[in-house]
């Protein structure tokens, strides 16, 4: 059944759940997937400390149990019931902590001074944690996350922190570098189909070249740094991008570790497939606002090759802690598997597939070191273990229907149509995940809003 919007899809489920019985579920405490009864306690204390309007009170209260995961509530099981959401107590629990900030942060200063509440809210921002976006490589699939994007921007809920790497690169590119009313504009549907229209080429080859990703990157992006992009949209682009040497780390570039370096030749270098396209040399602005080499003795490869997915930097250089992918790497696609599914045969792949990646970490020092000296089968080797032990998983994970890709189509020019309809499916896969990504982002997001009006 096709929808056409968010909201005529969730009627649907709504009206689904009330039909199979899951809408009592949801209305019922009751559960054994989660403490059902300290969140009723804390859902009551919190309705009764708001009410007495004493905010020492309710900075207290709040200071001790403002995380996602009070009492198990944030499980993935507990979005497996039904189909329109979680229970009804979670929810309510996650509103009344995200008024409850609201209420602190609107007191006057002459009762909590603004001094006080900066401090907590700055320091309650850093405990709860941020949520980031990332975005696979993607070859010819990545319209499928223009269509995750715009799902999650139609409903206030796209991260600040977004990544990329190869096709997905650009995507998060086009996310964080237009303002809010840009952005808006962009991902409507007829805007989307009139740029495919404008960029796809019948003639000639049908497979993608650098001259043609690069046609797509100048038409999408402009031409700025990362440190300009985040002044310009206050999002955080990060890149992943994979060495062309033995010797050399993976990169995950962003506003924080490389302000000065323009997106352009980053997007290139991210979207250089081994062996298909060229290695890129990356390039920054320099004091003078010149365009000058980065690094100039390295060049630099497909990101999706090292770190599809760096969560770990996002942890470590944004404090992230829950994330969602649009997943649609084609290298790996058809081995994924859902890592919160509860049948067996999945659960019993999954621990399959964790102990090969186990196995495979424990002998690259081996492989490493007999192949160290023999090019390119260095490379190889490092390139083929890094593809393997990769986890390419998060907490959310939005995943195309098609499974199975034509690996001569990977890197395949798309029709506008057919661009389109991976739009269309993106937003649609994503859908199911909303009211998740919602409850366990809203107190993140509330956090974010009144730091920001604070501070100003």
């Amino acid at each position: 059944m096709n929808f056409a919007s968010y909201d005529e899809w969730l009627d649907h489920a709504v009206e689904t759940d009330v039909r199979t019985g899951a809408a009592r579920w949801q209305e019922s405490d009751s559960s054994e997937g989660f403490d059902f009864r300290v969140i009723r306690t804390r859902l009551d204390e919190l309705i009764d400390i708001r009410a007495s309007g004493d905010p020492r009170r309710l900075m207290y209260y709040l200071d001790e149990g403002i995380h996602g995961n009070m009492g198990g509530m944030g499980a993935p099981a507990l979005y497996k019931h039904a189909a329109s959401g979680t229970k009804k107590l979670i929810t309510d629990y996650v509103n009344e902590i995200a008024a409850g900030l609201d209420q602190l942060s609107e007191t006057q200063d002459s009762v909590l001074s603004h001094k006080d509440k900066v401090t907590f809210f700055r320091r309650a921002k850093q405990a709860f944690g941020e949520s980031a976006l990332m975005l696979s490589g993607a070859g010819s699939l990545g319209p499928f996350h223009l269509g995750v994007a715009r799902a999650l921007w139609m409903e206030g809920l796209l991260p600040t922190v977004i990544s990329g790497s190869s096709a997905g690169a650009i995507i998060a590119a086009i996310l964080c570098t237009h303002t809010d009313e840009e952005l808006t504009d962009i991902l409507q549907f007829n805007v989307l189909h009139e740029m495919f229209v404008r960029l796809y080429q019948p003639e000639g080859s049908q497979q993608l070249n650098a001259d043609d990703i690069e046609e797509i990157i100048d038409a999408w992006i402009p031409d700025i740094t990362f440190g300009e992009a985040l002044a310009l949209t206050s999002r955080h682009l990060n890149v992943s991008v994979a060495p062309s040497e033995i010797h050399q780390q993976s990169r995950t570039l962003n506003p924080v570790t490389a302000p000065n370096v323009l997106l352009k030749e980053t997007l290139m270098a991210s979207t250089a497939v081994p062996g298909v396209l060229p290695s890129v040399t990356l390039a920054a602005r320099d004091p003078k606002g010149k365009r000058t080499p980065y690094v100039r003795s390295r060049t630099w490869i497909d990101g999706s090759i090292t770190d599809d997915l760096p969560t770990a930097r996002l942890r470590r250089i944004y404090g992230c802690n829950f994330f969602i992918t649009s997943q649609t790497n084609p290298v790996v696609l058809w081995a994924l598997h859902d890592p919160n599914a509860t049948d067996q045969l999945t659960h019993m792949i999954n621990i399959g597939q964790s102990a090969a990646k186990e196995w495979f970490r424990a002998i690259y020092p081996f492989a490493i070191q007999a192949t160290r000296n023999v090019y390119p089968m260095n490379i190889t080797t490092r390139m083929w273990f890094s593809m393997l032990t990769q986890d390419y998983t998060a907490d959310v994970n939005v995943i195309p229907k098609r499974r199975y890709l034509n690996p001569s189509t990977i890197l395949a020019k798309l029709p506008p149509g057919d661009a389109s309809s991976l739009v269309h499916e993106g937003e649609e896969a994503a859908w199911p995940h909303i009211e998740r990504i919602r409850n366990c982002t809203q107190v993140g997001r509330q956090l974010a809003r009144i730091v920001e009006r604070l501070d100003g």
